[in-house]
């Protein structure tokens, strides 16, 4: 399971880096005329967000530099809401912090796997697992932003009311870490069934001005699908519920 999370968490920017290349001039003319990037700095941001998804995904797949990965993944994710102004859409912004939180949550999973001693500068000098604790704690704060999307934004009718609660349960349970794996196999499944229902990109025609933004939506959740997956297979982490238990 852990290789499908970390392929799942990548795989929108894999999708992202095959847009871009397959509607260069779309997206070059969009940046010029929409965004004022003038001369070629339309094609050399476009170039390094898609040489930078490329190679730090596969990094990630492969756990290989996984700080360097999750680094250069985190910078696009800035670089892009800035770039394409998304920074002040609140449903990009949500969407935005779980991808972030299931990096984190990838990061995580790394120290947890490995004896290397990573040291980042101006942090306090704390031993290596409290820092993964503290890791793990903000990743699970992030990865509930999507929930949050959902429950805040959109017409309130009695069936999304009862599912935003029982959402809402369920990100609170990961964010305080209690039964924390049940929880989290619950979002997953709400995710995974919200996705498709929701973001069908495929039923709509190839020239339909949504579809790019529901496969983008799509690739995006699975992501986030792949963060939560990650927390099933590591755990909460020290700073949980769950872990404080097992001390009593």
């Amino acid at each position: 399971m852990p290789v499908i999370a970390r392929f799942l968490l990548v795989v929108t920017f894999y999708e992202d880096s095959l847009r871009i290349i397959t509607q260069w001039d779309d997206q070059v003319f969009f940046l010029r005329k929409h965004r004022s990037m003038v001369g070629g700095s339309a094609q050399l941001f476009l170039f390094l967000n898609v040489l930078v998804m490329l190679v730090a995904s596969t990094l990630a797949v492969a756990r290989r530099y996984t700080e360097y990965a999750v680094a250069g993944l985190s910078l696009v994710v800035v670089a892009q809401s800035i770039g394409y102004g998304f920074i002040f859409d609140s449903s990009f912004f949500f969407r935005a912090l779980s991808v972030v939180g299931g990096l984190l949550m990838l990061l995580a999973d790394a120290f947890a796997s490995s004896k290397r001693k990573v040291i980042f500068a101006g942090l306090p000098s704390i031993n290596e697992t409290d820092k993964n604790a503290y890791i793990q704690l903000f990743a699970r704060i992030l990865l509930v932003g999507l929930f949050l999307s959902f429950i805040v934004q959109g017409e309130f009718t009695f069936l999304r009311l009862t599912v935003s609660a029982i959402a809402l349960v369920g990100c609170v349970m990961v964010v305080v870490g209690f039964k924390a794996r049940w929880s989290a196999w619950m979002l997953v499944a709400f995710l995974s069934i919200f996705n498709v229902v929701l973001n069908s990109w495929w039923n709509l025609p190839e020239a339909h001005p949504q579809r790019d933004f529901l496969k983008y939506d799509f690739f995006q959740t699975l992501s986030i699908v792949g963060g939560f997956l990650l927390l099933v297979n590591l755990g909460p982490g020290g700073l949980s519920v769950d872990e404080k238990k097992k001390n009593f």
